[in-house]
């Protein structure tokens, strides 16, 4: 049953933690991934369960590798675009100060970096500007086409307006959903840790975790144990 033998009692209320915020609910059996067969526990009506064991050890070796990378000033990117997780993460990463996608990824953000940098440019000037009230200087109409412009960079992307350079990492939920941002990491060899469910492949990425991406309390779960340590 236990591939990962528990350690101490810490471990086993992050495993009880997971268990009631339904980590451990994955596809049914018709879904599962073939690779993804070695996480699962058991298959329970139709329903695999995920090894809440090996999700711990992989979250753990995740937080390790972030820890590691954001000390030697590397750059974190979290994208999740499915409705059941966006909001989630924009609140999470709006209070920790990380950069996020939520609404759609941005064709091309990783291997067309220097082109999409200059819509990130741009919304910036826009909302200095109007920030500094250089509006109150241009007619109605002018300042309505500028937030409209604003509105629309914004919702694509107003969570990275901090980033100036390609990012180092993604963390990445559903890469089923998020196919175009894994597709684009592996041809500019970006880090890649996922949060996937048993009907994906774990292998397309550098650190899977395995678990219930279809869970808002699972979401919420992983996303906060995943960065304990990092916000304290």
């Amino acid at each position: 049953m236990i591939k990962y033998p528990m350690k101490n009692n810490s471990d086993l209320k992050k495993i009880n933690d997971f268990f009631n915020a339904e980590v451990h609910l994955g596809h049914k059996k018709n879904r599962v991934h073939p690779k993804a067969k070695k996480f699962i526990y058991k298959m329970e009506n139709g329903v695999s369960i995920i090894d809440l064991t090996i999700t711990l050890d992989q979250i753990n070796k995740s937080k390790e590798f972030l820890k590691r990378s954001l000390k030697e000033g590397k750059s974190v990117l979290v994208i999740a675009t499915k409705k059941i997780a966006s909001q989630i993460i924009t609140n999470f990463c709006k209070t920790n100060d990380i950069s996020y996608i939520t609404s759609k990824w941005p064709p091309g953000l990783l291997t067309n970096f220097n082109t999409l940098i200059k819509n990130i440019e741009k919304l910036k000037k826009l909302k200095e500007s109007k920030e500094y009230g250089e509006w109150e200087k241009i007619p109605k109409h002018e300042r309505v086409f500028k937030n409209k412009s604003i509105n629309k960079l914004e919702k694509f992307y107003g969570g990275i307006t901090k980033i100036d350079k390609k990012p180092d990492i993604l963390i990445i939920f559903d890469t089923k959903k998020e196919n175009n941002a894994v597709d684009e990491a592996k041809k500019m060899n970006v880090t890649v840790i996922a949060v996937i469910d048993t009907n994906c492949n774990p292998e397309e990425v550098n650190y899977p975790i395995v678990a219930n991406d279809d869970s808002p309390k699972a979401i919420e779960c992983i996303i906060n144990e995943l960065f304990s340590e990092i916000k304290k």
